[in-house]
């Protein structure tokens, strides 16, 4: 100690500075009189050209974004008619379709009171089922950056969004 004032400790990168009065904000570092390199307050416009452009100037209902990870699915999507959470588009991004499963959209059968007759079977020739009897198939979506399932594709490669955040366009 000279002359009254302590020693100034040497600061431990682990542990910190051994005198916690030695500590300074970061506020107190920051001249607020010059604006931030990171700034840059044409670059909503920029951002715009460039979605506008990936649209081809079409308008959509919404932006669709995964509800896990925020990462954009769909920049041109259309608000289903009935069911106003589901969506529809045709061009995606940051998508997987996964190939191995099928979903089917099967019609309810009714149940018939007549007995069935035991010589008429199924027809064992054929190895694809007919369209009326299994219904429409679908393929499930995924967000390609956290696996969550978005939505499904069907067989006219229609993306069907139902597990989305739809955002303003």
């Amino acid at each position: 100690m000279e002359g009254g004032k302590p020693e100034k400790q040497p600061m431990d990168f682990e542990t910190g500075p051994a005198n916690p009065h030695d500590l300074v904000s970061s506020d107190d570092e920051i001249d607020y009189s010059v604006e931030p390199e990171f700034y840059d307050p044409k670059l909503d416009d920029v951002d715009e050209l460039w979605v506008n452009k990936q649209r081809k100037s079409r308008s959509s209902d919404a932006v669709l974004s995964c509800p896990a990870c925020f990462t954009t699915l769909c920049l041109d999507s259309q608000r289903h008619e009935k069911y106003v959470t589901q969506y529809r588009a045709m061009f995606v991004r940051n998508c997987t379709v996964r190939t191995d499963q099928i979903l089917r959209e099967g019609k309810q059968q009714k149940k018939s009171k007549r007995k069935r007759k035991t010589n008429a079977g199924p027809d064992l020739g054929s190895s694809e089922p007919k369209d009326d009897a299994q219904g429409l198939i679908y393929r499930p979506v995924c967000c390609s950056v956290c696996s969550t399932e978005v939505g499904v594709l069907d067989e006219e490669e229609v993306y069907h969004f139902f597990n989305v955040i739809p955002s303003n366009s």
